[in-house]
């Protein structure tokens, strides 16, 4: 064999989200923070997230986490989200899946009946403690970085539906949150295409049509995700994530529903120590708890805890042979849709 590199991947799912874990053959990223990691690998150097998420290794539905040495003394590790567009700062079904694999690989020493895992993100530290039992973590409640809302009921111009509504705000990324009905779906597995095909569109058009700003990270600035949500109840609400170039977060998404949690508050939906649930597409669910209050260079926000559950399935070790011609990956819109940006070679 005479692979050119080589690397180890732990095969992860969140609530049937793919957040497979990189735990050999990437040493480091250059950069001082993550985020200066998050952005090499955004305008520098993309090799290694084509090389992960790409065909013919990877696919559309799933994400890669990087696992790499925390640049902040306080945390065990640090990890950035590898993505079909991009590397993303934040994302709780895939800090689920790193705290599990974590720990159920013995990289961090598991202690029973809870071990605290703090993780190293782009987005800030997140504190993760993660219920464990005869070798095994049965689920992991994340506190997230405070999210906060950006606009309530922003009015966008869409060619398909005309004026919408979009509350727009932060949970580790910035999200535009969507009432469902508004363009006559219902969050079901039958509708996800035509669900993902809008919320990639929509992002888009949003982004044209609004600027956002991270007052405390100067690169995170652009609308990440359109979440479509339903609320069904006053403590429940069905949400849909919907990621470029064209697919849905098989899970309830813990920053959408962190974002979701602030534009409740800023509302007075719910107050501190409240509870709601998530639930996703194909029905699993996380646990949403307010926390408390707090505020970001001036703006209230919020502090949410997110509970959700992970499992290993699988171990996998990939290379590149230096005289294969897809090395660098690509991308067909049979798989990927219309949302993505030609062939990716």
């Amino acid at each position: 064999m005479r692979w050119k590199k080589t690397l180890q991947l732990v095969d992860v799912h969140c609530e049937g989200e793919i957040g497979k874990v990189i735990t050999g053959g990437v040493i480091d990223v250059p950069g001082k923070t993550m985020l200066d990691k998050m952005n090499y690998i955004n305008e520098v150097d993309d090799s290694l997230r084509r090389l992960v998420i790409l065909e013919p290794r990877g696919c559309l539905q799933m994400s890669v986490n990087l696992l790499l040495p925390p640049t902040r003394p306080e945390a065990h590790a640090g990890f950035i989200v590898l993505q079909a567009d991009k590397a993303h700062p934040m994302s709780g079904s895939n800090c689920i899946c790193v705290v599990t694999a974590l720990l159920e690989l013995g990289m961090v020493p598991m202690q029973e009946p809870e071990t605290t895992v703090v993780l190293d993100t782009p987005a800030g530290l997140v504190t993760a403690r993660a219920t464990c039992s005869d070798g095994r973590c049965l689920g992991v409640s994340l506190d997230m970085v405070p999210s906060f809302v950006e606009r309530l009921d922003f009015e966008v111009e869409t060619a398909e539906f005309g004026r919408i509504k979009a509350d727009i705000a932060f949970g580790g990324v910035y999200y535009a949150l969507i009432d469902v009905d508004q363009i006559g779906l219902e969050i079901a597995p039958q509708n996800a295409r035509e669900l993902a095909t809008y919320g990639v569109k929509l992002k888009e058009v949003i982004n044209q049509q609004i600027t956002v700003q991270h007052p405390l990270f100067e690169q995170i600035n652009d609308v990440a995700y359109v979440m479509f949500r339903n609320r069904i109840s006053d403590d429940l609400y069905q949400t849909c994530t919907t990621l470029p170039p064209g697919r849905v977060d098989r899970s309830p998404c813990g920053t959408g529903s962190s974002a979701n949690l602030a534009t409740l508050a800023a509302r007075d939906r719910i107050k501190v120590g409240g509870r709601l649930t998530s639930r996703s597409t194909i029905g699993g669910e996380f646990k949403v708890e307010l926390l408390g209050l707090t505020e970001v260079a001036g703006k209230t926000a919020v502090l949410p805890r997110i509970h959700g559950r992970a499992w290993l399935y699988g171990i996998q070790q990939i290379g590149v042979d230096p005289d294969d011609p897809l090395a660098a990956g690509f991308m067909l819109s049979d798989t990927w849709g219309s949302g993505f940006a030609g062939t990716g070679r």
